[in-house]
């Protein structure tokens, strides 16, 4: 059983005989079983023979795996895999090291006889209607149908790219959906961020699922345009939107096993009523603005970074940005080049990562136009990236920064004169730890950070804000920076903040946190969960879920998101 094929076919054997020591004895006795709906009706990473041998005798039985095979040559360590369970079709990914179980991925790909109308299995798209409407109509009926004489099953609060994706995945599977938004217009999420925004990720890492984007896309795609890519992509999909629609409220009926959201639209508040209820609200809470002695006295405006129109106009203005991360930089850097004078207030450290980096050394080798002509399809490229449990990915990344600083060295030694104060995560796991664990804190350097080094970007760092003047803002160390403007960089809140305001502070408050895996490093307290807490899975409250994260997440995740939602439409999940 020294490669693939040979270790499947001892797990096989282990699995007829139910045996979930004879399992566990296939892993080393630090290996990571990370499973996705295959073996359970959730996402979970099991760690060490114990905890396999445990997960394995529970699972077994209900399980049914059977047909197990692989693409790896023979003699291969590691390698892809597919095989068949009671519920569905699965895939996967192996890793061995001297014959044993480095990490083993499983994850459910279809649920049988409800699988995805693609490929060979798409629909005609002949229409047979006894009263002779075609697909226009159909559509047009369903959408006004949807939320006013019939109810959906599934109700998604937010049509930013994480609702659209989740919404595509419940249309593909038939699921009846209503996804309510209280933007104009599909996309003005984007549409409505500063003017010089660009997605900082590149075009492999960033397509949407079912419909990427086609092979003339920019690289790096500019906000407006992903507005209009993502209100193409409702169309194109046929999902049920409500524009210009808000959650007043929602409140779950546990006798009826259903919801009872009010929605306001068009100014009239609307009762509905579905059985789950998905908050796809991005992986954030609300603007989170410091409090500081003196608000009220200083003469300038004042506002959070999602509020900054963009620097056009703002020639001459002296303008203080508070914050050293994304939005930070971004916004630094456009009011330089619109002839303001920019000064960016650093209050702690921040993990900087270039976009060339990104693109080239970290993403390169399954995101990339190379890793596409080498045969790594996007799907390929995500269950690669899915197949590496969080405790392996702690340790890749922190081997691969430690290159990566050397390498490196010049540019972050001028960052460091200037007087930037840089970190690479607490245990130097550099930008995956950060955004796995607090989804803040970093910075993907598209060229702000030369005009740090340079001067171009006025840095404050290593002295604390004490208060603001009329004029200006003022420090600990005793200077005092002039300021027409304030903006707040300062990031937001947690993502149950959401939960507490619309659904009621003892719901927020039995779910507990959202995002982070509970690795004991700032912002992410233990215990270790192993998986991001309540994100795209069961959480504590009956029918409530959680669509978010990067769109490389949004594009794996719905379709894990959705498979359950069907599972529990059609009664094959009761939970």
């Amino acid at each position: 059983m020294s490669d693939v094929a040979g270790w499947l076919s001892s797990l096989d054997l282990a699995l007829g005989r139910e045996d979930g020591a004879a399992v566990a004895d296939l892993f080393l006795p630090t290996g990571l079983w990370r499973d996705f709906l295959a073996f359970d009706w959730t996402l979970a990473t099991h760690e060490g023979t114990a905890a396999i041998a445990a997960f394995a005798g529970r699972q077994v039985a209900l399980t049914r795996a059977r047909n197990w095979v692989t693409s790896a040559d023979a003699g291969a360590s590691e390698g892809f895999i597919s095989f068949e369970t009671a519920a569905g079709t699965c895939q996967g990914y192996l890793r061995l090291v001297d014959g044993k179980a480095l990490s083993f991925f499983t994850v459910l790909d279809d649920l049988r006889g409800h699988e995805f109308p693609v490929r060979s299995r798409r629909h005609t798209g002949m229409v047979g209607d006894a009263q002779g409407r075609n697909w226009a109509d159909l559509r047009t009926a369903e959408r006004a149908e949807m939320g006013v004489t019939r109810q959906p099953y599934v109700l998604v609060v937010g049509a930013g790219q994480s609702g659209l994706a989740i919404g595509a995945t419940l249309q593909l599977l038939g699921v009846p959906h209503l996804l309510i938004d209280k933007h104009p217009r599909v996309g003005d999420q984007w549409r409505s961020r500063y003017k010089s925004l660009t997605l900082h990720d590149p075009v492999w890492y960033d397509h949407m699922p079912y419909l990427p984007f086609p092979d003339h896309w920019p690289v790096y795609t500019p906000k407006d345009k992903m507005g209009d890519w993502l209100e193409f992509y409702a169309n194109a999909m046929e999902l049920n939107v409500w524009t210009e629609t808000e959650l007043v409220s929602a409140r779950h009926d546990a006798a009826a096993g259903t919801w009872h959201a009010t929605v306001r639209r068009n100014g009239e508040d609307i009762v509905l009523q579905p059985t789950q209820l998905v908050m796809a609200l991005g992986n954030a809470g609300f603007a989170r603005q410091p409090e500081i002695a003196g608000q009220d006295l200083f003469q300038g405006q004042q506002y959070h970074s999602s509020a900054h129109p963009g620097g056009a106009g703002m020639a001459g203005k002296r303008v203080i940005v508070v914050g050293a991360n994304n939005s930070a930089h971004d916004i630094c850097a456009d009011l330089v080049e619109h002839g303001a004078q920019a000064t960016m207030v650093q209050r702690s450290s921040t993990h900087i990562v270039r976009q060339s980096t990104m693109t080239d050394v970290l993403l390169k080798p399954v995101f990339s136009q190379e890793a596409v002509e080498a045969g790594i399809t996007t799907d390929r490229a995500d269950l690669l990236t899915a197949s590496v449990p969080i405790r392996l990915q702690e340790q890749v990344h922190r081997q691969a920064w430690a290159e990566i600083r050397k390498a490196e060295a010049p540019f972050y030694d001028r960052l460091e004169k200037a007087g930037f104060k840089l970190d690479f995560a607490e245990d130097g796991a550099g930008i995956s730890g950060k955004y796995l664990r607090s989804a803040s804190g970093y910075y993907i350097d598209v060229g702000a950070c030369e005009m740090v080094a340079n001067g171009r970007i006025a840095l404050k760092s290593g002295s604390e804000i004490t208060h603001l003047t009329k004029t200006g803002m003022a420090f600990a160390d005793g200077s005092h920076i002039e300021a027409d403007v304030i903006v707040y960089a300062t990031g937001f809140g947690a993502m149950e903040e959401w939960v507490a305001r619309l659904i009621g502070e003892d719901v927020a408050a039995k779910i507990g946190r959202c995002w982070g895996y509970g690795s004991g490093f700032k912002g992410d307290p233990g215990p270790w969960e192993g998986e991001l807490r309540n994100m795209w899975k069961p959480t504590a409250q009956d029918g409530l879920w959680f669509m978010g994260g990067n769109l490389a997440q949004v594009r794996f995740y719905c379709k894990l998101l959705g498979l359950q939602l069907k599972a529990r439409f059609e009664g094959i999940v009761r939970a």
